[in-house]
């Protein structure tokens, strides 16, 4: 499986492709779409949507794991975040790759193992399990890269949970023909 982790940012949108069976991956590419903040905000979004497309279709990942918006103090900010996660899920959607969204507060506990871990320290451990001589520099393509890699911790758990398909003819049946259960009173 292939993973283009996406860390969305109004002006620096991180990226990073990883390769894997589930158990082990490797790291294929990562880089960050730089978008200046003195462009007008929708010609950012448009370089940012371009770039976007451009990955998928130079990597053509099997799944697109998207970082989720985080609670910001400024809701402008939160808003423009927003905006450029919109972009990112439509580039994705757009060229029929699957899609999966992570909280940053998740993605830090599985690459991690603490949920409020700061930059360095995810960047350090991209590192480490990717087993790179030097953390991938910007910060945002080594949190995009910690995405995918979470990704590949959770899609695995989340294929292992799914019900077989006799519990899922059986969900149906049940669904299709409910009974009433009546009480029995003593």
């Amino acid at each position: 499986m292939r993973v283009l982790g996406i860390d969305p940012g109004s002006e620096t949108t991180g990226w990073g492709v990883v390769e894997g069976d589930g158990g082990h991956y490797r790291l294929i590419d990562f880089g960050a779409i730089k978008a200046p903040p003195r462009e007008r905000f929708a010609a950012r979004l448009l370089k940012i949507s371009n770039g976007l497309e451009t990955l998928i279709k130079k990597f053509a990942p099997d799944v697109c794991a998207v970082e989720e918006a985080f609670f910001a103090v400024n809701p402008k900010t939160a808003l423009k975040l927003g905006h450029v996660r919109g972009v990112a899920l439509l580039a994705a959607e757009r060229a029929g790759v699957e899609i999966a969204e992570y909280s940053p507060r998740l993605v830090k506990r599985t690459v991690v193992g603490y949920g409020a871990a700061e930059k360095h320290q995810v960047q350090e451990m991209v590192r480490v399990l990717l087993k790179l001589a030097d953390g991938p520099q910007p910060y945002d393509a080594s949190d995009a890269l910690a995405v995918a890699i979470c990704h590949f911790h959770h899609a695995g758990i989340q294929a292992r949970i799914r019900p077989g398909a006799a519990s899922v003819k059986l969900a149906a049946l049940l669904a299709a023909n409910p009974r009433s259960r009546r009480r029995v009173r003593r």
